[in-house]
């Protein structure tokens, strides 16, 4: 998906090729390790513009080797990683999540 050559850090923004070939801005909001596996939670920047924090969703995504991203394939993990970002997240306020915006 996305490969920096750079460490990927909080507040990082990257471009990704949403549906229709457009591109659009994800910012890294987070990071959490699941199973020995490293995540980043993202957002898309033009939410940020547009929506209220308690609106935003939050996708998350594999980060290998540091700084390569890569899309969470089973619903499995995706499971796991939401339960152990909701676990870190208990003391905020509750933020609206999602895997997939396109998906119905």
């Amino acid at each position: 998906m996305e490969e920096n050559k750079e460490r990927l850090e909080v507040g990082n923004i990257f471009t990704v090729l949403g549906e229709n070939d457009q591109e659009q801005e994800m910012k890294v909001v987070g990071f959490l390790k699941v199973e020995e596996m490293d995540y980043a939670a993202v957002i898309f920047v033009e939410d940020t513009q547009e929506e209220t924090m308690e609106d935003i969703s939050i996708f998350f995504l594999r980060v290998e080797d540091g700084n390569a991203l890569s899309m969470i394939e089973s619903e499995e993990e995706f499971e796991k990683v939401s339960a152990a970002y909701n676990k870190l997240d208990d003391k905020k306020p509750t933020k609206k999540r999602g895997k997939n915006r396109n998906k119905k």
